[in-house]
């Protein structure tokens, strides 16, 4: 039972860290896209670049 007297702020401040954390990083905007880097990945420009033809002026 002495052993609650450790755990239970313990815990009450790790709860305390995580939320700092989390209102931290959306304040900082690391939620604001969510999807765009994984349509990024998809709509990808794969076609080849035209070669440079020094015959034609």
């Amino acid at each position: 039972m002495d052993i609650l007297i450790l755990l239970i702020p313990l815990s009450l401040v790790i709860v305390g860290v995580i939320a700092w954390i989390m209102l931290w990083a959306a304040k900082n905007g690391q939620f604001d896209d969510l999807e765009g880097p994984a349509h990024s990945v998809i709509m990808d420009d794969d076609t080849p670049p035209k070669p440079n033809d020094p015959a034609k002026p």
